[in-house]
């Protein structure tokens, strides 16, 4: 199957190339220097241009506390764009698998959020992840809207390699301990959007919302926690409150997500991060033998 892939160099889109090659897709990327993103005409042009039997879109303003400032440039990036690139896709009549996130939701309760549940975005970033959806939604074609949250792997930068760097310069770091949710390895995301790519290709009333996190559920210092344990490093952590860790966007302290109807459509099981973050340690060279 040959899928047209936005995102070269991100987490989610280095994954999609080792993946790719591993279940036989032929991969047509786009990154930085072919697709800009806060042009959405040019990006819609080239899912028009393109032979691709679906495409994925793994691409995203994700400076989340930057975003409270330029949150014209991550409505264009986050929403206008990947609206654009549906409604080429529709008009092709082929699936868009695109990555959204937690941040659509408020953060309240502790109940795992469903994707039917109702949004209500704390912030910039979530505004303009939700205003994606909508517009993909909104284009009327085959689309598997793929909600993940906390994602980690060994490139680029994410939680686990600040960890690492941090553990290693210091005997202690206070971290976060009231946001809960579940680390997402890019890895098994990657995985995840070929399969769902191939099934709507194949069936596309399989379209609609889905979520996708690793489990189990933890706080960010118990991650932390176990990224030093699994990797050796001699840091203790402290827990702390959101309140004495401010940023300039509010995080969401519930970002529990219900997986199940990925597992009940897709066949696509909720995947262990522990196991993931071991391939990554490993990967990173920091693995504690």
């Amino acid at each position: 199957m040959k899928i047209l892939v936005f995102g070269e160099t991100g987490q989610v889109g280095r994954e999609l190339a080792r993946a790719a090659q591993a279940a036989g897709h032929v991969l047509e990327v786009h990154g930085r220097d072919t697709a800009d993103f806060t042009e959405p005409a040019a990006c819609a042009a080239l899912v028009a241009a393109s032979d691709a039997e679906a495409v994925i879109n793994a691409v995203a303003y994700t400076a989340v506390d930057k975003a409270e400032s330029d949150e014209e440039t991550a409505a264009l990036v986050n929403g206008a764009t990947p609206g654009a690139i549906a409604r080429a896709a529709a008009d092709k009549g082929i699936p868009l698998v695109h990555i959204s996130t937690d941040y659509v939701f408020d953060g309240a309760g502790t109940d795992p959020f469903r994707p039917e549940g109702a949004t209500g975005p704390l912030g910039a970033y979530g505004r303009t992840k939700l205003a994606g959806e909508e517009a993909i939604r909104a284009a009327g074609g085959p689309h598997g809207i793929l909600r993940t949250s906390w994602v980690v792997s060994a490139h680029g930068h994410n939680f686990v390699k600040t960890m690492l760097r941090l553990g290693a310069e210091r005997d202690k770091l206070t971290i976060v301990a009231d946001q809960i949710g579940g680390p997402t390895c890019a890895a098994d995301i990657a995985a995840a959007c070929l399969e769902m790519a191939a099934q709507l290709a194949a069936d596309p009333s399989k379209s609609g919302s889905y979520h996708f996190s690793g489990a189990p559920d933890v706080s960010w210092a118990s991650f932390a926690r176990e990224t030093f344990a699994l990797s050796g490093i001699d840091c203790a952590v402290e827990d702390i409150p959101t309140s004495a860790y401010p940023t300039p966007a509010t995080r969401p302290l519930n970002s529990r997500m219900d997986n199940s109807r990925t597992a009940e459509v897709f066949g696509i099981a909720r995947p262990d991060w522990r196991a993931g973050l071991r391939d990554i340690l490993a990967e990173l060279g920091a693995l504690k033998a």
